[in-house]
């Protein structure tokens, strides 16, 4: 029988130790915990009975309650493997790093040699109640520390987004921190961002065992589709595919790129509507593109009411490159994450449509586009379409040549730019 494998997210100082901790003391399973580094391994230290080691210079902490927790070296699918050989024990769980995206972690467990011995039963991510209130959900306190992860990939603030929207578990933890309108107003949002994941509130870490392991709770297709703002994008592409009387069009393929202290589950049928805590979902959406200068200056000048923008861009002159454009409350990153299908030569393009027949098609741009979806408190929805339209490309422009405009943006695939709000600049500078 496979082992039941709860993955462990959330950024640095959240509480993931915490609640590791508070997890092993509270249950009598064997439990194997894998971390990223001997520098993590922080549990409990009247849990520790003795060090041994297991091969390649992996680390091995036997608990006294008879879990066992790894630094593990290596790929952590072959690495897992081997624990697996080597010992015997209830369920696993993979406590990430703080600057860890969840989904490739899922995908060893679900397609790569892991997927044999284990079964990966949930994601969890653990948020800081304070530190998301002030960053994401209200705006006047300081901003999430800017610029990008430790390996220069991504900025944190969008990490931490990332963890939410991918995931099944949100433990909001510390709300002994927060007042209960503050908690609240958090919910809301995290609803929001992730409208398929089960939400816990509580403090210090306290969640009952059985919310976090042997759930049955990962299904990576929902994972994959129910971030709040795939959901609105998509949402979006429907009510387009059926307006005959819009220039807009659907797009639905894949480009080729892939109660506090307690324990307290929150549905969505419940009093958390969004709207209470003004809290917006909307989309965009243009058959043009931006103008490189003009969107990137709106990208260093965007509302401190947007919490999120997400989607494809079409940025005049990267006529192959489908970037996605990711803001997370002060800093935006573009990414190359494929090509347009209206790049690829006539038969490729014949063979794409073929595959997808339902794929919307402008004679003149292809499948090219712009379509993002936005989230934000109290955010003037207006305000900002124009100012998106203002970047738009005029009709002399997108007759001129694209190589006149600056553009600093990226070409490569995987390349990444990251565009930081004038207030962030201001405030590093007084640093």
């Amino acid at each position: 029988m496979a082992v039941p494998v709860t993955v462990l997210c959330g950024g640095l100082g959240a509480g993931k130790t915490t609640l590791l901790t508070t997890l092993l003391e509270a249950d009598d399973r064997d439990v194997a915990v894998v971390v990223n580094d001997v520098g993590e391994v922080n549990v409990d230290a009247d849990l520790v009975e003795a060090r041994t080691s297991l091969e390649e210079g992996e680390e091995v902490l036997a608990l006294e309650n008879g879990c066992i927790c790894c630094s593990l070296g290596g790929e952590l699918s072959r690495s897992v493997v081997r624990l697996w050989k080597a010992y015997d024990f209830d369920a696993l769980v993979v406590e990430a790093s703080g600057v860890s995206e969840p989904e490739p972690i899922a995908h060893q467990f679900v397609r790569g040699p892991a997927g044999g011995p284990y079964d990966l039963d949930t994601i969890v991510t653990v948020v800081d109640a304070r530190r998301f209130h002030d960053a994401f959900a209200d705006g006047d306190g300081e901003p999430v520390r800017q610029g990008p992860d430790e390996d220069g990939a991504k900025p944190l603030a969008d990490l931490w987004l990332e963890q939410v929207e991918f995931c099944d578990l949100l433990v909001l933890n510390k709300c002994d921190l927060v007042s209960d309108a503050e908690r609240e107003r958090v919910v809301a949002l995290l609803e929001t961002l992730q409208p398929g994941a089960e939400i816990v509130t509580t403090e210090y870490g306290e969640v009952a065992p059985e919310t976090l392991l042997e759930t049955g709770r990962f299904d990576l297709t929902a994972a994959r589709e129910s971030a709040g703002w795939k959901q609105a994008v998509e949402a979006a592409a429907d009510v387009d595919e059926h307006d005959h009387g819009s220039d807009d069009r659907h797009n639905d393929h894949d480009h080729d790129h892939g109660d506090s202290g307690h324990d307290h589950g929150h549905g969505h049928d419940h009093a958390h509507p969004p709207e209470q805590y003004g809290i917006e979902v909307d989309t965009y959406h243009r058959v043009r593109p931006f103008h490189p200068e003009r969107f990137l200056e709106l990208l260093a000048d965007l509302p401190p009411e947007l919490v999120r923008a997400k989607g494809l861009c079409w940025i005049a002159g990267r006529d192959r490159q489908a970037i996605t454009m990711s803001t997370a409350g002060t800093e935006t990153s573009l990414e190359v994450t494929g090509r347009w299908i209206a790049s690829f030569s006539e038969q490729q393009q014949e063979t794409y449509r073929k595959g997808q027949p339902d794929l919307p098609w402008d004679d003149d741009h292809g499948d090219r586009e712009i379509r993002l979806a936005l989230i934000g408190r109290s955010l003037d929805r207006e305000a900002l379409t124009a100012r998106l339209d203002d970047s738009l490309v005029t009709d002399e422009e997108l007759a001129a040549d694209p190589s006149t405009f600056e553009n600093p943006t990226p070409t490569a695939m995987g390349e990444t730019m990251i565009v930081s709000t004038r207030e962030s600049v201001e405030s590093n500078s007084s640093d």
